[in-house]
């Protein structure tokens, strides 16, 4: 069993390696054409690296296809980010060491990831402007409110200052000016070996705390194929809530109770994925039995 693992993770990292030789100057080449598959690129990396690695993606529901849209969704492992990027074109935000990581942070900037310090207030402004510029073009954009990566057994609270670019404006397909979209994402790993995969194999998967990244990476080449839930709920805008806290907070409760049901086996009995064509934001209502239009 070891020899084969062993035998596992050895074919899937000289594969990971020829796959990102092949993307790394073709996205290079489209980035500084400015082709669009600049946009398709890192979709089909994506798509092939979860097939190479053994990760079955299911979706409950599907992203919103309209321009400038925020994905407030749960971190639990650096697969999330192929996950969320072989269903849809996607940029990250990310803290800015990612982008000094060797290797890694290549294939970061390649992707056009969003860099952030957090720690330096002087940037937020220009940070916040690059996040807008990149949503102003249509761009879709993955924001981890949690704001570090958990245990994939529960999710921790969402931080309010990271979604603050909920308040922006961005023009839709028919150039008019709305709020941007928020689209809660509960993503939850489930099974492996196609057995329910339970809280003592997740932090195989799940990379937190001063795990060391390359000796994570290897261990989830070696264990095998992986399957794992996308919940996309119905978006929300500012414009519903009393303030960011409580858009903030909604974000949370849906993205929470979507993890929650996913691990258990019960995908969507926390509510409706979002599937209707064209989006309608229903109003909801606040704690205080308030509507918002």
């Amino acid at each position: 069993m070891l020899f084969m693992q062993t035998l596992r993770g050895f074919g899937i990292a000289v594969g990971f390696i020829v796959l990102t030789a092949a993307f790394v100057p073709a996205q290079w080449l489209a980035l500084r054409f400015k082709s669009s598959l600049a946009d398709t690129l890192p979709v089909a990396f994506a798509r092939g690296l979860c097939a190479l690695i053994g990760i079955r993606v299911e979706t409950f529901g599907r992203p919103c296809r309209e321009k400038g849209v925020l994905l407030a969704c749960n971190h639990t492992s650096y697969l999330d980010m192929p996950v969320l990027a072989a269903v849809t074109p996607v940029c990250f935000v990310a803290k800015a060491e990612v982008g000094r990581w060797p290797y890694f942070g290549t294939l970061s900037r390649l992707v056009r990831t969003v860099f952030v310090e957090r720690e330096r207030r002087s940037k937020a402004g220009e940070q916040r402007d690059a996040i807008q510029e990149r949503l102003e073009s249509g761009g879709t954009i993955v924001l981890f409110p949690e704001g570090t990566s958990n245990d994939g057994n529960r999710v921790l609270g969402f931080k309010s200052s990271l979604l603050g670019s909920a308040n922006s404006m961005v023009r839709d397909a028919n150039g008019q000016q709305r709020r941007v979209l928020v689209q809660p994402v509960s993503l939850a790993y489930t099974r492996l070996h196609g057995m329910p995969m339970g809280r003592e194999f997740r932090p195989f998967f799940a990379w937190y705390g001063d795990m060391e990244l390359v000796p994570h990476l290897w261990q989830a080449f070696c264990l095998g194929p992986i399957d794992v839930m996308v919940h996309y709920h119905p978006p929300l805008t500012i414009d519903q809530f009393p303030s960011r806290k409580e858009l903030t907070a909604e974000c949370e409760r849906l993205v929470a109770a979507g993890v929650t049901h996913a691990l258990s086996g019960r995908p969507g009995a926390v509510g409706p994925a979002y599937e209707d064509e064209p989006i309608a934001i229903a109003p909801i209502q606040d704690r205080y039995g308030r509507d918002f239009d």
